[in-house]
């Protein structure tokens, strides 16, 4: 027992020296964990600032309001492109391709009533109507364009107007050819063909018919493109 304790009195420095080694050990741990402990506190509620919205909710719950929104936005994309490809299928069946020609087929008459009018779609199918004004009556006349032609014969004021509404259809073309980005055109906006009107068609051979009435089978011939004579 004398040994043991002549043993602890020659190294109590020593035993001492540890103690307070250990002892500073645990201080710096401690403040360690203070320090750490606040750094998480901050962090913890600057996450939550982050990440919770004005009524708290968790962020689980702020992620899958966030992905159903995007699922609605793509539900609603997919709803306007199947909108949008109908209403272009419909737009293509408009009749938005005019030519007019006015003339004046009798001597007798003036001022250009008689008219043809030739109305095309994409397609170019549609039709032509014809107006035939004489002093004892007019008659009105349609013709079907399939594909740009027509299923009778035409007459030389039908065929210019025709022509005229299958001008603008290639005036478009060209110019949807040279659309650049966001479809305008290199050297500006395109702009839709205008309708062509024209106040005369190609000259007639004079026909005096002023002394007697225009009769029907006349009109039929005239705008059948037949020749008619004195």
């Amino acid at each position: 027992m004398d040994q043991v304790n002549s043993a602890i009195a020659s190294n109590l420095a020593i035993v001492a020296g540890i103690l307070a080694l250990v002892c500073l050990l645990v201080v710096v741990l401690v403040v360690t964990v203070v320090v750490q402990a606040r750094r998480i506190g901050r962090l913890k509620t600057r996450l939550d600032g982050v990440t919770r919205g004005v009524d708290g909710r968790s962020l689980e719950s702020v992620l899958d309001s966030h992905l159903e929104t995007v699922f609605r936005v793509a539900r609603q994309q997919d709803a306007l492109s199947a909108r949008a490809t109908d209403l272009e299928t419909a737009a293509g069946r408009h009749l938005d391709r005019v030519g007019l020609v006015r003339f004046n087929p009798f001597e007798d008459t003036g001022g250009n009533q008689s008219f043809a009018l030739a109305l095309l779609d994409d397609a170019l199918d549609g039709f032509v109507m014809s107006s035939l004004h004489s002093r004892t009556g007019t008659r009105i006349y349609a013709k079907a364009i399939t594909g740009g032609a027509a299923d009778a014969t035409l007459s030389a004021e039908e065929a210019q107007a025709l022509a005229m509404a299958r001008r603008q259809s290639a005036s478009r073309a060209v110019a949807a050819a040279s659309d650049g980005p966001g479809g305008r055109s290199r050297a500006g906006t395109a702009r839709p063909a205008a309708t062509q009107v024209s106040s005369t068609s190609r000259p007639l051979e004079p026909v005096d018919r002023s002394d007697e009435p225009v009769d029907a089978d006349f009109l039929d011939r005239r705008l059948r493109g037949q020749d008619v004579g004195n």
